[in-house]
């Protein structure tokens, strides 16, 4: 026994080494140190002829502690682990099974032999926090599966299963049954062999397969892949592991790791990657397992798709005949492509289709746990549904509005039980889009809250409280960033300007292709209802604008851009130029150039200042929420770490600054500095460290 982390024993010769490092077996640096030891032990054991390694619970090893990326290395350093453990003289034998990843698939290919049960999942994620294995991948892996799949596999960090790995030589052995029983009994084979060690730094590193290959490698990167310098550091500690000694070579993939741990681009992964790890809400949740969904729409058809793919029994409900039908069938019609794609088997495919069943009136949902209404966005309309789900559904049952930017406690009070009642906003398309904001409402039991919580993770959601209040954090925070792109526009930029100034930032989309794929008639709608919008012609007046004109975006080939039919990106419309050109004059708005640094500045500050009040106020409860909320429902670079980070990298006193030249430039009505940023920049702060000053 070495310590709670890792034992050893001795199973007749064959020295057993089980990782048991609850929930993950991450090879924290006391997981290290352990390791370390036993194998020193095992080596001078002369009763031991073989090494099993073998990680207990769901995993092998899925990498490792994220939380040691933020302090200088402590040894042992994994790379010094691994390069004594492939030395031994003695087979060592990795049992693998579950997730293998990062350190863990390092520790694999550092390990003599390998075999592995059906259920392996083995990559080399270390890319999505913006890092490269640093501790032999890019040496070792290069060497068994050759430098162009190698270089596939690291800098996609997608991971493979157990028939890929067999057929890339990474496994040697399929284990069926236990998997230590298995390993044993696949040392004991080695041993009466008399195999040796197979030293994976041994063998020869490949040929390139292309004299062009790393050149290759480098062109098949995405955009957004290139602005994370992981992934030339990947191809550069390959390039090195193809024309230096593997020592060498890995002190190349050392250096470049530790520079990307330090990068902007690595922290910002790392704070998204803990900040999807929050833990749940306070509050048992109840048990769902059926769902009763209101409006058959693209909106309720997707969330179908969500739930019944989860495996839970769905009644959608919808009391426009011709609208459930086009919904039942869109959800059959998703169903048979995941299966046609390959993403469901036949069986799974069919099974999760048969869990959706439609009805025409509410009543159909009398049984069901949890409700989930998506109508139309009317708060007149949907105070109608909650009054007849108030007196329809079984007492204790969920009752959860879609609702985008509505009062959900105006929506709850419909009800006459609104202690049963949550915001659950879903992103379009609702079976894609991993976020999810749950609206705590006014009367909100823990326990109501626990439940939406519970089921967004279980339909794959990023669940964030939120508060209520207009457009809750995502579409009240959107607003602020459009206010500022439609004023530029009526001030001299082109959309086109723009959006390439904001793709180039790294947004997914421009917020006029935005605009253009929802519908800008839909925008416009919420804006006619919205009680309290700033009282200013150009707030939003080029959107307006253009649906007053019959532009509605891709629905119908004009918005901001013009669509030839099936194209998916729009071209420049001189018509739009001269819309916005007279309403400018109209407004008495004088023009000029704006260029791409303004447009991006201008954008994310008013991102940034709304988030802050945003936190003021409580509708947010933590800065990372906030980067969540962006992040994952509207495209904002997650190497930029969400607006919030983002702040933090450019300095709270910065942002102060450039705000009050903006209040000074552009009129203190949208610039007013929000009180909590001039304390915090006075003191010095970073928003990742502070609470909401409110309560949610």
């Amino acid at each position: 026994m070495t310590g709670p982390a890792v034992r050893v024993r001795d199973e007749r010769g064959i020295g057993v080494v089980e990782i048991d490092h609850p929930p993950v077996n991450a090879l924290a640096r006391p997981v290290r140190a352990a390791l370390l030891e036993a194998i020193e032990r095992l080596a001078e054991d002369p009763a031991v002829r073989a090494i099993v390694i073998h990680g207990c619970g769901r995993h092998f090893i899925a990498g490792a502690d994220v939380r040691e990326f933020d302090a200088p290395p402590a040894p042992p350093l994994l790379h010094e682990l691994l390069n004594r453990l492939e030395a031994l003289d003695k087979p060592v034998i990795a049992a693998l099974h579950g997730t293998t990843l990062g350190g863990g698939a390092e520790l694999a290919l550092a390990s003599h032999y390998r075999c592995a049960t059906p259920d392996l999942s083995l990559g080399f994620p270390e890319i999505k926090l913006g890092l490269l294995p640093g501790a032999g991948g890019t040496v070792r892996l290069p060497r068994l599966v050759g430098i162009r799949r190698a270089l596939e596999l690291m800098t996609s960090g997608t991971p493979i299963g157990i028939a890929a790995a067999r057929e890339l030589g990474l496994v040697d052995h399929e284990l069926r049954g236990d998997v230590l029983a298995g390993a044993l009994a696949f040392a004991r084979e080695r041993v009466a062999a008399g195999t040796p060690p197979r030293r994976t730094t041994d063998l020869p590193m490949p040929v390139p397969e292309s004299p062009a290959v790393f050149d290759e490698a480098r062109t098949a990167l995405s955009a957004a892949a290139r602005r994370v310098p992981a992934s030339e550091a990947i191809i550069a500690a390959v390039e090195a592991a193809a024309a230096r000694p593997w020592r060498e070579a890995l002190a190349v993939a050392r250096e470049r790791f530790d520079a990307c741990r330090r990068s902007t681009e690595s922290r910002a992964l790392r704070h998204l990657f803990f900040a999807e790890r929050v833990p749940a809400p306070g509050g048992a949740p109840q048990p769902v397992a059926t769902v009763g969904i209101v409006g058959a729409g693209t909106m309720g058809s997707g969330i179908a798709i969500a739930a019944a793919t989860a495996g839970l029994e769905v009644t959608l409900v919808d009391t426009q005949a011709a609208a459930l039908a086009a919904g039942l069938e869109r959800i059959a019609r998703h169903f048979t492509d995941v299966h046609r794609k390959g993403r469901l088997d036949a069986a799974a495919a069919a099974a999760a289709g048969a869990r959706v069943r439609g009805a025409a009136t509410l009543a159909a949902l009398a049984p069901v746990d949890l409700v989930i209404e998506a109508v139309f966005e009317s708060l007149e309309v949907k105070r109608a549904v909650f009054a007849e789900l108030g007196r329809t559904c079984r007492p204790g049952a969920v009752l959860a509005t879609n609702t985008s930017t509505l009062d959900v406690d105006a929506i709850a009070a419909a009800s006459d039980r609104p202690a049963d009642v949550v915001g659950m906003h879903f992103f379009s398309p609702a079976h894609v889009m991993r976020l999810l904001e749950i609206v705590r409402g006014r009367d909100t039991t823990p326990a109501v809250l626990a439940t939406a919580f519970a089921l967004g993770k279980r339909l794959g959601k990023i669940g964030v409280v939120v508060g209520n209040g207009f457009g809750f954090v995502g579409n009240r925070m959107l607003y602020a960033y459009g206010r500022e792109k439609e004023l530029m526009m009526l001030e001299g930029a082109s959309p086109t300007e723009i959006d390439r100034a904001l793709e180039a930032f790294g947004m997914a989309m421009g917020p006029n292709a935005v605009g253009d794929l929802a519908g800008l008639d839909v925008g416009y709608a919420v804006r006619r209802a919205w009680t309290d919008r700033p009282d200013d012609p150009r707030f939003y007046r080029v959107s307006d604008l253009l649906v007053e004109h019959g532009r509605l975006g891709q629905k119908n080939g004009r918005g901001f851009y013009r669509y030839e039919p099936g194209a998916r990106r729009g071209t420049s419309d001189p018509e739009v130029e001269a819309l916005i050109r007279a309403e400018a004059e109209r407004l008495g708005i004088a023009r000029r150039a704006i260029g791409a640094e303004e447009i991006v500045e201008r954008c994310t500050l008013a991102l940034i200042g709304e988030g802050i009040r945003l936190l003021e106020e409580g509708i947010a409860a933590r800065a990372s929420d906030v980067d969540l909320v962006w992040c994952h429902g509207y495209g904002f670079p997650r190497e930029r770490g969400g607006p919030m980070f983002h702040a933090d990298t450019l300095g709270l006193a910065h942002v102060l600054d450039r705000i009050r030249h903006y209040a000074s430039a552009c009129g203190p009505r949208y610039w007013t500095p929000a009180a909590s940023l001039e304390q915090l920049a006075a003191r010095g702060a970073r928003l990742a460290d502070e609470a909401s000053t409110g309560a949610t």
